[in-house]
């Protein structure tokens, strides 16, 4: 059952609009698309995947793409978690949040940051790639691009293939927030960390 007490996008009926189907209601299509899940890095079926479920092929073809972009890129796990956050924040997507906020922290984010970046407050208490990183994820959500000073900053820090892949990851998590606040996926019952609350506080 939906935990009610995190509101999913701040939408005001809350109930989840695409659970998890019975096991004995799926095709051989999402019972293989759900195996491949949980074979897999993620070992499970969970948030945007419950959902995307009702297309097993985008389902497959998501996942890889999530897979590499969380798994294999090069960039710091740590930048990697933050900018995450930074997507979730910005669509008020509770799953995503209380899931990353928490691999943030592990990873070595500071608390203080994460914080700030939860209420809305201006980040501080951060190394030199995760500024650089959140700077050019924070602008991209806002603006759709980023100016000239902002791409030379991370380019200098990440390089080429890291400008690419930072911008991907800010775009498949955009996508993925938005799947999830459709469906109304709740965050997990049992999140470590604080969920979002909607702006201004």
């Amino acid at each position: 059952m939906p935990d009610e007490s995190t509101p999913q996008g701040f939408a005001a009926h809350r109930r989840e609009r695409l659970p998890l189907a019975p096991l004995d209601t799926m095709s051989a299509a999402q019972l293989s698309a759900a195996r491949a899940l949980i074979d897999g890095p993620r070992k499970g079926v969970f948030g945007p995947f419950v959902a995307l479920l009702r297309s097993p092929e985008l389902l497959d073809r998501v996942a890889k793409l999530g897979e590499y972009l969380r798994f294999g890129s090069p960039l710091d796990a740590r930048v990697r978690e933050l900018v995450i956050c930074a997507a979730a924040r910005h669509a008020g997507n509770q799953f995503e949040w209380t899931m990353h906020a928490s691999l943030a922290r592990k990873e070595g984010v500071s608390g203080e940051a994460i914080e700030a970046l939860r209420t809305g407050a201006r980040v501080r208490a951060l190394a030199a790639d995760e500024e650089c990183a959140l700077d050019f994820a924070q602008e991209l959500l806002r603006t759709n691009g980023c100016s000239d000073a902002t791409y030379q900053a991370a380019l200098a820090r990440f390089g080429e293939q890291g400008v690419v892949e930072l911008t991907a990851l800010v775009g498949y998590f955009t996508m993925v927030n938005w799947v999830l606040n459709v469906a109304r996926t709740p965050a997990r019952a049992d999140a470590a960390v604080k969920p979002l609350d909607a702006f201004p506080q």
